[in-house]
This record gives structure tokens, sequence and C-alpha cells, in this order.
């Protein structure tokens, strides 16, 4: 895994002092090596962070590229099938590395930009194209890795993390005011936005195409996850999905380095460690758990780990564990709420000292319907009674409100967030505070797969991944996600939604290709999700001390009455977004500034 940089000008030069600053805040990314390509006007700078896992050579180095040295590449990913991809380039490309970098030059020397389509991976790529004077910035499918960028009158800045875009000293760090409403609303910064006035995401399955002669530029979408209603019989769905899976995994393991894997002890993290111990490859678990906590998921990843024969690390969170969100703002460059932004950080590190990449479960509870909120929007709707049947004729299903009660950890409607928020930034409160599920909420799909596109596009492209890839990245570790194959998606989309979903047996089809494969233990338990006890987050005393002098209040962003008021409750997880943002705001805008 890597980082990636880029700074054009339209007029002048790149300051190549600050050009290496840029690329040196992402060494955690790739403290492999380090390249930078110049143009030789002075106008053009691409660099690279490698973490490298192909072709460990220097021929792997990047920027990479072509053999004209017209089209230069800086990527950030894996493409999985750059083998297959390779095969059938090769009559057309003169291949001189291994590595799956120059796949991307071949595909697009022969199909133009749209070899996106043809990729199957996680990727962040800047591509320039001196022969035509266009930079693409292309994200992947599902927004495994980030990409930010800003463009302005004169210049292009991008890179893998908001640290190096402000490192090019280009932006000025401007709250975005209406994304710290957003923040509060969501526990993240939504695609295209930024906390930062003038700075965007790339988001999920989008590319930028930016004119490098005036810096004009346009968003395309190049992949929309399509859906049909086919009825098919159960175990024909479960094999041909297995089949699929156990490709991605196969494809997920190319590397020439070792590849452990995460473990719950939950079917996701499971399925994976057996498949890859099926495979031959023996992989190291690695678990997080809690202190004092009888759910605590280490017990359970011993427990497939001891059975599967395999080494299995666990770290364990304590009380004293939370004095690591001191560094979260540093790791994550903008507020994210997610509750476990400390434990996977914690098993990241862990996972770090043995191995450079492992393998994680994220997908399977979005494609298979593992979220306790997808079942219960199921049970309700789909239950075939004749009370039931009434009781929707008569109560409206609005499908973005109950998805946005169901993610809200900490409700902010309008109104609340007037409360919260200090009356300077109540103009920038959006109308309609739900505006990113609605704008991912499509018609066209049966209710219950709205439901899953909306995990899709806001509560996974948004949170899940971005915790996953800056808590990894941070200890300069690879975290691949073989369930976040195109093509599983895409089966299971085409069927109806009650071929794959059941009121009685979470993520049906994953149980039936595991249940005479894992211990009744482990194949019974209830979901759980990637949480810890509630006292590990609800200790008023740990939130009066933390916002007791508060800067946000200081600084007039939010009111000390709403804080006050909220202190004096037993359990509130509102607590829990106000102090991640009082972390974030105190590292950014008030220790740098001093």
């Amino acid at each position: 895994m890597c980082g990636i940089i880029g700074h054009i000008k339209k007029e002048g030069i790149v300051n190549q002092e600050t050009f290496h600053k840029m690329v040196k805040s992402l060494e955690h990314r790739g403290p492999d090596g380090e390249g930078v390509f110049v143009s030789t006007d002075g106008k053009r700078a691409l660099g690279h962070r490698r973490l490298s896992f192909l072709d460990l050579s220097n021929s792997g180095k990047q920027p990479m590229s072509n053999s004209e040295a017209t089209t230069w590449v800086s990527f950030n990913g894996e493409i999985y099938n750059y083998l297959e991809l390779k095969e059938e380039l090769k009559g057309e490309y003169q291949f001189v590395t291994e590595s799956d970098t120059e796949v991307i030059l071949a595909a697009y020397q022969k199909w133009g930009v749209d070899f996106v389509t043809r990729l199957n991976g996680m990727f962040a790529i800047a591509l320039l194209d001196e022969n035509v004077n266009k930079l693409y910035l292309i994200r992947d499918r599902f927004g495994i890795k980030p990409l930010y960028y800003g463009v302005k009158e004169n210049e292009v800045v991008f890179a893998s993390e908001l640290k190096a875009v402000l490192a090019s000293k280009s932006f000025p760090r401007d709250l975005n005011k209406s994304a710290v409403a957003d923040y509060f609303v969501y526990r993240y910064i939504p695609s295209p936005k930024t906390i930062w006035e003038g700075i965007s995401k790339v988001p999920p399955a989008n590319y930028i195409t930016i004119d490098l002669k005036d810096l004009s530029h346009k968003v395309v979408c190049y992949w929309e996850l399509s859906a049909s209603n086919t009825k098919v019989e159960l175990d024909v769905l479960v094999k041909e999905t297995e089949n699929i899976l156990k490709k991605s995994v196969d494809q997920h393991e190319r590397a020439d380095v070792p590849i452990g894997s995460f473990l719950s002890g939950g079917y996701d993290s499971s399925a994976l460690a057996l498949w890859m111990n099926e495979g031959g490859k023996q992989p190291t678990t690695f678990s997080i758990g809690f202190q004092n906590w009888e759910k605590s998921e280490h017990y359970y990843a011993k427990t497939v780990a001891d059975y599967l024969g395999l080494k299995n690390k666990a770290v364990v969170a304590t009380a004293d564990s939370l004095k690591l969100l001191k560094r979260m703002p540093e790791v994550y460059d903008e507020p994210i709420a997610d509750i476990s932004i400390v434990p996977t950080f914690m098993v990241s590190a862990l996972a770090r000292k043995e191995v450079k990449a492992v393998f994680s479960g994220e997908g399977a509870d979005e494609i298979f319907g593992g979220y306790t909120w997808q079942h219960d929007f199921f049970n309700r709707t789909y239950n075939k009674s004749w009370l039931q049947k009434v009781k929707n004729i008569f109560k409206s299903n609005n499908l973005v409100d109950f998805y946005a009660q169901s993610m809200a950890m900490g409700w902010f409607d309008s109104e609340e967030l007037k409360q919260l928020l200090h009356p300077n930034l109540h103009a920038s409160i959006p109308k309609d505070v739900h505006w990113f599920y609605r704008s991912n909420f499509r018609k066209d799909l049966s209710p219950f797969k709205a439901i899953q596109h909306m995990d899709l596009k806001c509560f996974m492209g948004e949170l899940v991944l971005t915790k996953i890839d800056r808590a990894s990245m941070a200890n300069s570790l690879e975290v691949r996600v073989p369930f976040l194959d195109h093509r599983l998606f895409e089966k299971i989309f085409s069927v109806e939604e009650t071929n794959y979903i059941d009121q009685n047996q979470t993520k049906k089809v994953l149980f039936e290709m595991l249940k005479r494969k894992l211990p009744k233990e482990i194949l019974e338990r209830k979901k759980q999700g990637f949480v810890g006890p509630d006292s590990y987050y609800m200790n008023i005393d740990f939130y009066r001390k933390e916002l007791g002098n508060c800067n946000l209040v200081r600084s007039n962003i939010v009111q000390k009455e709403y804080i006050d008021k909220l202190l004096k409750e037993s359990y509130n997880w509102k607590l829990w977004k106000i102090l991640i943002f009082e972390k974030w705001f105190t590292h950014w805008l008030v220790n740098i500034e001093n």
C-alpha cells in the first residue's frame, strides 16, 4: 500500500522543497521507498511513498511512466486481476516489471480512461497524460482507498490524505462550516466535502478529469450497482457466491510477502481465515478485545483460530486505551466518530509487528444482510402476517428517515444542531440535514436493496472504510477486503432479496457456506458488530474532565450550555461526537496555530 501526492501549476513552478515535505508527510503509508517525478518545465510534480508487495525490486518504483515518458502514474492500492489483464495486454505492450502498476499504464494505453471499468481491486490512481494534457484522479468502486484534491485558479493539489494537501500551503485552514454540521449528523464528513473549504474528496466509483490547459475539471461516475429480482434456489446461489468469494480470496492473496488476517470470531473474518487456511496459507490472525467484558471478541477469535490450527495474537483495550484519542486527529485528518477508531488502530499496530498486510471482512454485512437495522427493516416490511400488512398500510415507511435514525448514534436534526452550534454557524446548517442519505437513496431499488445501497455508499463507503484505511496505514499496514469484489455485489443484487435474507438466520448465504466448517459456538453466536462495552465509552466523569475546558466553546463553535446539559445525563452518544471533534479541533486549529 502506498501514498500518492501531486502538485500541478498552470503558471510558475512547483516549489520542490515544499513538495518534498508533502511527500514526507505520507511516509507512514509507504516506508519502503520514495519516488518523485518533476516535469522539465517544473510545473508538474508527482510523488509516491511505497509499501511494496509485488516486484519488490526498484523496477516497481513509482511514479512510473510508459516507455516514451509521456504518461505517468502514481498509484495507491492493489489490482487483484493484474495477471489476467497482463495476459490480455502482453501482445500490445512490452512489460519490463512484474508490478500491477505497469498493467495500469498498459491498460490506459489500450483502452483510455475507460480501463478503470476493467480493474478489480482497491485503488486511488493519479494518471498524467502529457500527450493530451490531462490529469485523471481515479478512485475504486467502493472507496477503499482515499483520494483528496483541491483546484484553484492556478494550481491543482492532490494526495492520499488531507495532511499532504495542507502541506502544500496552497489551501488555508478554513473550516467548511456546513461540513461541521454534517459531521454531527453523520459521524463523518460525507463526500465530496471535506472539513476544509476548497478541498474535496473524489467520491467512490468516480474519476476526475482535469484539463491542464485551463484547469477545468469534471466528475465522472464509472460504476453504479445494477439490480434485478431473479428468483434462484438457495443451493445454487450459495454455490455461485462461494465460487466468486474463493476466487476473490485467491486473487487477494497475490503478494511477494506473507499476509495475515484480522479475526473477530464472527462469520466474515472466520470465513476468510478458513478459506486462506484451506488454500494452504495458514495466516497468523490478529484480534482486539476489551478488558472485563464477557462478550469480548478475542475469546471467540481464539476459538476459531484453535479450531483451524492457526496462530492468534490479541491485544486487549482498557480504560487507559482511550488516551490514544489524542493521536486520532493526526491519524484520521478529519473528525470521524466511529466508536472503534481506537481499537482498530490498536489491532493494526499489533498486526504490523508480524506482517505488512491482513485480510478483513468489510463488505459482508452490507451485501449479505448482517446489520441489525437491515433485519429490523426486513422483519417489519416483509412480514407476511395479516396484522403486519395492515400496519404497513397505515404506517409510512420513509426509508431515508428510518435509515437516518438507525445511523445516528446521537440524533441531530436542524433544531438540535441550533442548540449545539454557536449562532455564528446556524446559517451553514443544511436545510435538509439528511441530504447525503437522500442523494444515495435509489427509488428504482426494492426497499431492502435501497437500504443496502445506502449502507454501501454511506455507512461503509464513508465511515467504515475511512476508519480501516487510516488506522491501518498509520501503522504502515495494508488491509485487503475480499468481500468487496464488485462481482459479488452484482451477483447478490441480481436476485430477489428473499433469496438471501432470512428472519431467523443472519447472513443466510454465508452461513450455508460455513455451517459444516466452523465450531457450533461460532455458528450460533449472536451478531454483535465491532463494539465494546458501554462502560468503555460512557464514563460521564471522563467526558466532564475532557470537555471541561473546551476549545470548541472558547472558539465559538459549540455552546457550553448544551454540553453542560448532556453531562447531566448518564448515557448519551452525542458526547462522543463532541469529544472527537474537540480533539480534532484542538490538534488542527489550536495547537498548530500556537
